[in-house]
């Protein structure tokens, strides 16, 4: 760390390496006494194995008062020269974010498995100030499939109940690189939220047994690449089911 009072010039590089499969992160923010953005706080994931496509998304500055443009590039460790843009998303899109915050959306295609793959995200004022973010990440640790969809909750008697749901649609090799999956619900006991993760197994259903009648749930489901690869999907909408009181 560098620091010069005359020219407020503030020079600062983290270094950060995380091993077992995930990704190093290498943050470098340049500040002068001019503006200086904030440096993009970005996630890039892949919502299919071995779909090629990786997508990345960083919150814009909520609080700027300086125009703010980026540029996104990507390029393989062993061959830094080479570069490949990140295809912007328009905000709006079918592809970007519904979430309040608004983010910035791009798409990596045609990118190669079992390859280190370096990003460099920049974030540049109209005066001329920069911050980076450059983080190294493979395909296969960035796996997250897309959550399930159509999650069905239906009571079998006064104590148990059947959770079905479907793969995410944008998961298209499911016989060959199949899915494994994870439930949660949730209820409250005397005012204390109480919880319960079960899995992962490979059905698309599963059957909850003892439940109490009369007691609301809360039931989500996410999903895995079966072998491990990357992480779980976000949860699933919520589907809210009280357990009827009166045998069926």
């Amino acid at each position: 760390m560098a620091v010069t009072v005359g020219s407020v010039c503030v020079a600062v590089t983290l270094l950060m390496c995380v091993l077992g499969g995930q990704a190093v992160d290498l943050l470098r923010a340049k500040a002068t006494s001019g503006f200086s953005p904030a440096t993009p706080k970005v996630h890039c994931w892949c919502a299919g194995y071995p779909n090629l496509t990786a997508q990345c998304s960083w919150p814009e500055p909520s609080h700027s008062t300086s125009l703010i443009h980026y540029i996104a590039t990507c390029s393989e460790r062993n061959r830094p020269t080479v570069t490949t843009q990140c295809q912007f998303i328009q905000p709006g899109s079918a592809a970007s974010s519904s979430s309040s915050e608004r983010l910035l959306h791009c798409t990596l295609p045609n990118l190669k498995l079992l390859t280190d793959y370096i990003l460099n995200v920049t974030a540049v004022t109209a005066s001329g100030e920069s911050s980076s973010h450059l983080s190294s990440f493979m395909l296969e640790d960035i796996v997250k499939p897309d959550p399930p969809v159509d999650v069905r909750v239906s009571p079998l008697n006064i104590r148990n109940l059947l959770v079905e749901w479907s793969p995410p649609p944008t998961w298209a090799n499911l016989n060959i690189f199949p899915l494994k999956y994870q439930i949660l619900y949730q209820w409250e006991s005397r005012g204390t939220p109480r919880s319960i993760n079960l899995g992962p197994f490979e059905s698309t259903k599963i059957e909850l047994k003892g439940l109490t009648p009369g007691r609301p749930y809360l039931f989500q489901v996410c999903a895995m690449e079966l072998l491990g690869l990357g992480k779980c999907s976000d949860w699933s909408l919520p589907v809210k089911v009280t357990i009827p009181r009166v045998k069926l």
